[in-house]
């Protein structure tokens, strides 16, 4: 069982991804390579408008959480597919620009905005802040009152919730360094102190539970705790919530072991939970905003690297190195994440080999993935695949050890391949020295 529906292996026993043969991809492009099914972005932004159309109605609407992964052609996309989007810096908002987006439809996060992010999101027009803290709402009114406007925001709020996945990525409990705490009052707090502004105009709220979220119920929790806390703010001060951001999370399939997540099953779980818990407290039901990110790109990512150095130490372990590694994915470093590995040229080989796949930097973290299942014949040339790679891999990648990050092609129609984003050269990595 294939871990995504884009993936395929041809006659030849070549690696096939979004009907592109990777092996072919490879060596026209060179690696190691960023790749990008661009039709399957699409249809993952439809699957959730489509669920959300159908779920929630009105003008609740999912927004692409640019964090995933951020370049010019990724905002044409969402564009043409009229998602919403969130951004968390003013380099995310400038690559929006340039990519002709329509900054209206876009949130600014972000737990400490500069003045000058401030400043540059109102200079483009920015339809929403997600205000983080009191001092933020300072900030924000203060510009705001010296352009005489007034700017739409919304709060982001810790409702308490521990999503039972990686530590480093659950972001909604009570000590988070994100929002501001239902549980110890400091969210009602904010509330009155946002009310009392000029030229703030309180929208909504925003919360933001956790990712790799499959099976669990955190959504519908995180619902029930913030319409609870809207209700409590009707009854205290009169104000009604429009919106209601409940963020992002969802999760994809890294190995076979993950499961497959039904959008539409559990938007429609979400939409459910949320009636039930507006009917009990008579509370209308706000403008429901969620944001995908990993779920709209991961699955349309692919990177491939050619295999140099085999390490065999036998009775300890083995080593396949590669010409790329934590520099343009860091993720196993950070997180010990789970990826799929795949020698590409053989894969109608037998995998009796177990290897580490490691990257080429001086650095003993340098680990794509530990217990790699490979061919025995597996050596230097072949090239090597590493699949749902298109969140959080080029949108996390440095320059450690001075290696030029890849370039970003995309995929599309079958045959169609195109440079979204160039290969760095090495006079790319001394551009800005002096």
């Amino acid at each position: 069982m294939s871990i995504c529906d884009n993936i395929s292996v041809s006659k030849e026993g070549h690696l096939l991804f979004a009907g592109q043969d990777v092996v072919t991809l490879a060596e026209q492009y060179g690696t190691p390579l960023y790749i990008m099914d661009e039709d399957k972005i699409r249809e993952s932004c439809r699957v959730y408008q489509a669920a959300f159309k159908k779920h929630f109605g009105g003008n609740s609407r999912p927004l692409y959480a640019s964090k995933a992964n951020s370049f010019k052609r990724i905002y044409e996309i969402m564009s043409e597919e009229g998602m919403g989007i969130d951004v968390v810096s003013s380099g995310e908002m400038y690559t929006a620009i340039l990519a002709g987006y329509d900054l209206s439809h876009a949130y600014f996060h972000s737990n400490n905005k500069t003045d000058a992010d401030i400043a540059y999101g109102m200079d483009n027009h920015i339809g929403y802040f997600v205000a983080d803290n009191v001092e933020e709402i300072k900030a924000i009114e203060a510009e705001a009152g010296r352009r005489g406007i007034r700017q739409k925001v919304l709060l982001r709020l810790t409702p308490g919730i521990d999503p039972h996945t990686y530590e480093a990525v659950a972001t909604g409990k009570v000590d988070s360094k994100f929002g501001s705490a239902i549980e110890t009052g400091q969210a009602e707090e904010i509330t009155a102190f946002t009310l009392q502004q000029p030229h703030v105009e309180l929208m909504g709220f925003h919360c933001h539970v956790g990712s790799q979220v499959f099976a669990e119920d955190v959504f519908e929790r995180a619902a029930q705790l913030m319409l609870e806390f809207c209700a409590d703010m009707k009854k205290k001060y009169g104000y009604v919530a429009q919106q209601l951001d409940l963020g992002g999370g969802y999760g994809v399939r890294y190995v076979e072991t993950d499961p497959y997540l039904d959008v539409d099953k559990k938007v429609g779980e979400v939409a459910a939970a949320i009636q039930k818990t507006c009917d009990s407290l008579d509370f209308p039901m706000p403008e429901i905003h969620m944001e995908p990110g990993r779920s709209i790109v991961a699955a349309a990512g692919m990177t491939l690297y050619t295999c140099g150095t085999v390490k065999r130490i036998p009775g300890y372990k083995n080593y396949v190195s590669i010409d790329g590694g934590m520099p343009d994915n860091p993720r196993y470093a950070l997180y010990k994440s789970n990826y799929t590995c795949l020698v590409a040229n053989k894969m109608n080989e037998e995998k009796t080999l177990e290897v580490s796949v490691v990257g080429r930097c001086c650095e003993s973290g340098d680990i794509i993935q530990q217990g790699v299942m490979v061919t025995d014949t597996v050596g230097r040339g072949d090239t090597i695949a590493v699949c749902t790679t298109g969140a959080y891999n080029y949108s996390m990648a440095s320059n450690y050890n001075r290696l030029p990050r890849p370039p970003i092609v995309m995929l599309r129609g079958g045959s169609e391949s195109y440079v979204a984003v160039r290969r760095e050269t090495l006079e790319d990595l001394c551009r800005n020295d002096l």
